[in-house]
């Protein structure tokens, strides 16, 4: 476990004692700081307490005191409108950071890839950490996915921490500077928290603060925001710049090409890898997250073939287009990870018989953007509290059940797809919404679908 020793004998407040909340805390109690934890969750504070954290409520008296506050990601410091804890921290001049600098400011020594983007973090941050990982080098693998950073090992020189940085993490992040910073594709999210397009984007741009050559920037070139944001960058001149393409040509960069994964970054367009083989990676939002993990990997001296050798060994993640099974014909696909409208279209995009299980809590925009899949869903299986909205922009193009839950939605899918019989059917879980209305996160969720895909009777492939 990491010692956060940077606020020995300093008092530090601590808001927000979830996850990575909680780690914050014990790494700073075990480096000498004086933690004064909190979170507005009754049942968080009690376990705080159970757990041996001082739990003091943060207010005028306690955090213009501190030295600096601790927040956690998802607690607004800015838009839609400042949490009071953290507008009482920036009246007072108390510094506002998150995990992810602790961990900065602690272990120095090591080298960071930090991985953001609107939709593949998770994926591309898993499959470099796999693929460093299978070459034989130290690495730690978190942040926004899975194992809080502070819950890491700690490492020197010789190890690599492999980050999934959240927009909302990048901001209460000052001091890292990656080794090499991958940005996948900008599309709008979390729009609210950050005033907006523009400030969304000024956020996801922060990755690649105070690079120089030689560190790298592995940039998407494949929607026109980070288009844009490529020649921002490379105007700069202070970094090396490796484009990376699903969808066309990436010169001196990384790109697929009929399905082939082309290295361009000797100048001699060399075919790689055949993607289509890649069973746990499908579809070309997947693609694209081999791209620029093979880049991010070849950048930190991998070779050529040793990363592809490791991309065909990657396993896959839950919960991201992950098969749960194959009964009686049709493949049952837990794709709950999809919690807005453009990452439910990349998964809708890879099959052509689907009976899609929707709905949540839906974002901005709803799925009016996905009107062009339509002709591959046979029938739509709503639930949550998206029905009424989802099944309107459906309507007179695709089928519609109001399943309500998704226990009666899966049963009903695989009712359908078994009586209709077409070859290839697909029972899709991709939400394209928030799970908040009857789960806890998308991971509960996408258990739930997994358990009962595993209780159904059925002939299994």
């Amino acid at each position: 476990m990491i010692e956060v020793t940077a606020f020995e004998n300093e008092k530090v407040a601590v808001l927000g004692l979830a996850r990575s909340g909680l780690a914050a805390a014990h790494a700073l109690r075990r480096g000498g700081a004086a933690v004064l934890a909190w979170d507005d969750a009754p049942e968080r504070r009690a376990a705080a307490s159970a757990a041996g954290l001082p739990v003091v409520a943060l207010d005028e008296s306690t955090v213009p005191g501190a030295k600096a506050l601790v927040l956690s990601p998802g607690i607004p410091h800015t838009y839609p409108k400042p949490h009071p804890v953290a507008a009482l921290a920036r009246g007072a001049h108390v510094e506002i950071i998150g995990d992810i600098e602790l961990l900065a400011r602690t272990c120095r020594a090591a080298r960071y890839v930090g991985i953001t983007g609107t939709n593949g973090k998770s994926t591309t941050t898993a499959l470099i950490g796999h693929i460093l990982g299978a070459v034989g080098h130290r690495v730690a693998v978190g942040g926004n996915l899975g194992t809080p950073a502070l819950a890491l090992p700690p490492l020197g020189a010789d190890g690599i921490y492999v980050l999934e940085m959240s927009s909302y993490q990048l901001e209460l992040t000052e001091s890292l500077t990656f080794d090499i910073a991958v940005l996948l594709n900008i599309t709008p999210d979390h729009l609210e928290r950050h005033g907006g397009m523009e400030g969304y984007i000024a956020a996801k741009r922060r990755i690649f603060r105070r690079q120089e050559k030689p560190q790298a920037a592995v940039i998407g070139i494949d929607d026109d925001p980070s288009r844009d944001l490529v020649m921002d960058v490379a105007a700069t001149g202070a970094q090396t710049i490796i484009m990376i393409s699903a969808e066309t040509r990436a010169m001196g960069g990384v790109y697929v090409e009929n399905g082939w994964l082309i290295d361009d970054m000797s100048g001699d367009a060399f075919p790689m890898l055949d993607l289509r083989e890649l069973v746990r990676l499908p579809g070309k939002h997947n693609w694209q997250n081999v791209a620029a993990a093979y880049a991010a990997c070849r950048s930190l001296g991998v070779a050529d073939l040793d990363a592809t050798a490791a991309i065909q060994s990657f396993p896959g993640l839950p919960h991201r287009q992950e098969l749960v099974a194959t009964i009686d014909g049709v493949q049952y696909v837990n794709d709950s990870k999809a919690t807005n409208a453009d990452a439910a279209g990349k998964a809708l995009a890879c099959y052509d018989d689907v009976y899609w299980i929707a709905g949540g809590v839906a974002k901005s925009g709803g799925i009016t953007s996905l009107a062009p899949l339509f002709s591959r869903i046979r029938r739509a299986f709503l639930i949550g509290s998206a029905n009424d909205d989802f099944a309107a922009t459906l309507a007179g193009a695709v089928p519609v059940t109001f399943a309500g839950d998704l226990a009666t939605a899966v049963a009903a899918a695989r009712a359908a797809a078994v009586a209709e019989g077409r070859p290839g059917a697909v029972v899709l879980l991709s939400p394209a919404c928030a799970s908040f209305d009857q789960f806890r996160d998308f991971e509960e969720r996408g258990e739930r679908f997994r358990a009962l895909v595993e209780a159904l009777p059925g002939v299994r492939a």
